[in-house]
């Protein structure tokens, strides 16, 4: 099992910068990917960016060039680092963890991330 509670959302004005946090706890040697995936109102939930346990990152394209994620290991911990925040990019954001020998995806509560006009 594997648990994961993200941190760091808030409201910000477009144009600047915001980071989020989440910590995995349980068997988190377990963990092969782990990322960000956000969801807006009426919208279906997207993946943002993720990061494997090789340091492999992949983003999606309306993030790339903005957003940075980044893992420590060995505090179990995955950031989002946002940078030039659009009001498109409001939504709420959930940490996500592959887990391949048990073929299981966990999933964090969320964190609200407003950006304003």
């Amino acid at each position: 099992q594997v648990q994961l509670v993200e941190s760091g959302g808030g409201l910000v004005q477009a144009g600047g910068s915001q980071r989020l946090s989440c910590v995995a706890s349980g068997t988190t040697h377990s963990i092969s990917v782990i990322g960000w995936y956000r969801q807006a109102p009426g919208k279906q939930r997207e993946l943002v960016a993720s990061i494997s346990n090789v340091g492999t990152a992949n983003y999606a394209d309306s993030v790339k060039g903005r957003f940075t994620i980044s893992r420590d290991v060995a505090k179990n911990m995955v950031y989002l680092q946002m940078n030039g925040l659009k009001p498109e990019d409001t939504a709420v954001y959930y940490c996500n963890a592959w887990v391949p020998s048990t073929l299981r995806t966990y999933w964090g509560r969320g964190t609200q991330v407003t950006v304003s006009s």
